[in-house]
């Protein structure tokens, strides 16, 4: 097994909560290392067009934003592996982070591994993925102004995708399994009473409708077994998230329903050392921005820690 040299921080994940740590670290010259994952970049690089992270007028190509991240966090001297990590050990001194084979060990840990969107993982959705296939009305939505879309969920996620959306859109279609939400009353009320949703109850989409973008749905009825196709723009997910947290169970204390992290004063794990950011650890706002500002946090906190620590 290859051991590498202690390092002062380890940061593992590449969205924009990693890359953020990654050059507040690096301006402190503590020469962090970034294990990137599987998925350089994390979920921005799905997204064509971005046009709400602050300092781009016209708007940045989601890919093109998290390149210019990672080489901003390079210049400054982090070190970028494009790697990922499959197993920790956090009670350690120092921690242990491996790859495989390869043992990294290190006094300190920003976890900034993002999470991922459930999804009906439905023939042609990645085909479609950002052309009329999408997770987040908030950075999305925008570009339907006037269209027709449709929402799949029953919570108060789907409530909100739905309320902010019938802002923007002309007509907003609410797909659910069930013949009734499980979002909390009052979201319910709103919902039900904009008269530019229309729910469809006991439904399930069965298939995409379009070529190069999505024009349309495939539904069914779960009761009836009826079929029908549905004219839209886009569809939206809010079905819920899941934390890319996997390989820290049983490291660090996760919550109970998904395996987000549970932090406390925002970017503090229950062990020492190990700070949270991003989307791993923030199931509430899920932007860009916010995760970018998680990163500063952790990281700010890591360097204190590492200084009280005298390392």
């Amino acid at each position: 097994m290859e051991i590498k040299n202690v390092r002062k921080l380890i940061i593992i994940g590449s969205g924009p909560a990693g890359y953020t740590a990654a050059i507040y670290a690096a301006r402190g010259n503590l020469n962090p290392l970034v294990l990137t994952g599987s998925e350089l970049g994390g979920q921005l690089t799905t997204t064509i067009e971005v046009e709400n992270f602050p300092g781009f007028p016209e708007g940045m190509k989601g890919p093109a934003l998290m390149i210019n991240m990672q080489k901003q966090a390079e210049r400054f001297g982090a070190e970028i592996k494009f790697e990922t990590v499959t197993k920790v050990d956090f009670n350690a001194s120092p921690k242990k982070i491996w790859v495989n084979d390869i043992e990294y060990q290190t006094q300190a840990v920003i976890i900034a591994t993002g999470a991922r969107s459930r999804t009906l993982e439905l023939p042609r959705e990645k085909e479609l993925w950002g052309r009329g296939v999408h997770t987040c009305a908030t950075c999305d939505g925008f570009f339907y102004k006037g269209k027709t879309v449709a929402v799949i969920g029953g919570g108060d996620s789907a409530m909100e995708e739905s309320g902010f959306l019938a802002n923007l859109a002309d007509k907003v279609y609410i797909i659910h399994r069930k013949e009734s939400f499980r979002a909390s009353k009052i979201m319910q009320e709103r919902t039900l009473n904009n008269k530019k949703i229309e729910v469809l109850w006991n439904s399930e989409v069965t298939a995409y409708r379009g070529e190069q973008k999505l024009n349309g749905l495939k539904i069914k009825n779960i009761k009836t077994g009826e079929e029908k196709e549905l004219a839209i723009d886009a569809v939206f997910f809010a079905i819920g998230h899941l934390p890319n947290t996997e390989v820290f169970k049983n490291e660090i204390t996760l919550d109970d329903k998904a395996g987000f992290i549970v932090a406390k004063d925002t970017v503090y794990t229950n062990v020492a050392g190990v700070f949270a950011a991003g989307d791993c650890v923030d199931f509430t706002y899920r932007q860009a921005i916010t995760a970018a500002g998680f990163g500063c946090m952790a990281e700010i906190a890591a360097e204190r820690w590492l200084q009280t620590h005298n390392i």
